[in-house]
């Protein structure tokens, strides 16, 4: 799989975004009015509705929606000014139905909304470099009492692991069922949370005796990444996508969610997740970048660029990519590794 420079994907943008100006009605009478639109929008701009109407017929009135929630109606034809503030980052379907002469006809398109934060990028100091296990597949990493657990993948090989981090030694670990892919965790009420990749399916166990205490489903059809959590206990979990979905502990279900954003692009495969000082640090697939997150909006505010780290470690046939981020909230430092990464790092972000 090709790898991606963060850096330059973020700052430079992706490919321009689609902008579908709408199918026709069933009586081919109206579309939607693309004059003037932009590919992609910013939450501080507004979008203007309205009807292109080329045979000139008589319009009553209109209603638009926006992803199938009513934002606003006219009479007769006059263009309806949307606002995107408060909006999520992503697609916005856009609907409006056009009632002319006792019928009414349906009208369809999309534009995009990205984030209006520029992301800039952080500069850090290596404080120390440690031994990390090769054959550790790292998918989480998470300090809990001044331990570093850390979950790892590949069928057969999945494990949840303590690891003294000086040393590189796994003191206590745990092997998942060979049917399972490990992913991402998290420590909530001395409780770990572990995610599966393809099967739906998560653990929880004891975080003191590794007890398996619980299994759960998803809460929909997606794939288990990455898992973090804020300081009310709420559980971040990211799925490959742009998505970082917010889950209620107790139950497992969607409280909320954010896409994942910078200026000009939507940032998918976000890996691995760490909840830092209210922000959320997330891995993202393939890169050697790790995005600083707002997990209130989903905007990309700040980018680490851990090429420089990477390049310190020793290359073998089965290293791969960066994952792999655990913040010590009493050094106030970060631990950055791989899978299958010899070392581990210890970093500060400057301020």
């Amino acid at each position: 799989m090709k790898k991606h420079n963060l850096l330059a994907f973020i700052l430079l943008g992706a490919a321009a975004m689609s902008c579908d100006g709408g199918k026709n009605s069933q009586k081919n009478l109206f579309k939607l009015d693309t004059t003037g639109l932009k590919q992609l929008y910013h939450p501080n701009e507004t979008f203007p509705l309205g009807i292109e109407n080329p045979k000139n017929a008589t319009i009553d009135s209109v209603i638009y929606y926006i992803n199938d929630t009513k934002v606003g109606s006219v009479t007769g034809n006059t263009k309806l000014d949307f606002k995107f503030e408060n909006e999520k980052f992503g697609y916005k379907n856009i609907k409006a139905l056009v009632y002319s002469d006792g019928d009414n006809s349906e009208v369809t398109g999309r534009v995009e909304l990205g984030s209006g934060v520029t992301p800039t990028k952080l500069e850090y100091e290596l404080v120390n470099t440690y031994p990390h296990d090769m054959q550790a597949y790292t998918q989480g990493l998470e300090f809990y009492r001044d331990t570093l657990i850390e979950s790892t993948g590949r069928r057969g090989l999945s494990t949840l692991r303590k690891t003294n981090y000086k040393t590189g030694e796994v003191y206590k670990k745990t092997e998942l069922e060979g049917k399972y892919f490990g992913e991402g965790i998290t420590v909530v009420d001395n409780k770990i949370y572990m995610l599966t990749w393809q099967s739906r399916t998560g653990f929880v166990f004891n975080a003191d005796t590794f007890e398996r205490l619980e299994e759960f489903k998803y809460f929909k059809e997606i794939e288990g990444w990455g898992l973090t959590h804020d300081d009310d206990k709420y559980i971040y979990m990211s799925d490959g996508t742009e998505k970082i979905w917010k889950l209620d502990p107790k139950t497992l279900k969607e409280v909320d969610y954010v896409n994942v954003y910078t200026t000009n692009s939507k940032i998918k495969s976000v890996n691995e997740l760490e909840w830092i000082e209210g922000k959320i640090y997330g891995n993202v697939y393939q890169t050697d970048g790790i995005a600083v997150i707002d997990p209130a909006t989903g905007a990309v505010e700040h980018i680490l660029d851990i090429s420089p780290l990477k390049k310190q470690v020793t290359m073998h046939p089965d290293m791969d990519v960066l994952n792999g981020i655990a913040y010590n909230p009493k050094t106030k430092t970060i631990f950055i590794t791989g899978k299958n990464w010899d070392k581990m790092f210890e970093i500060r972000v400057k301020q």
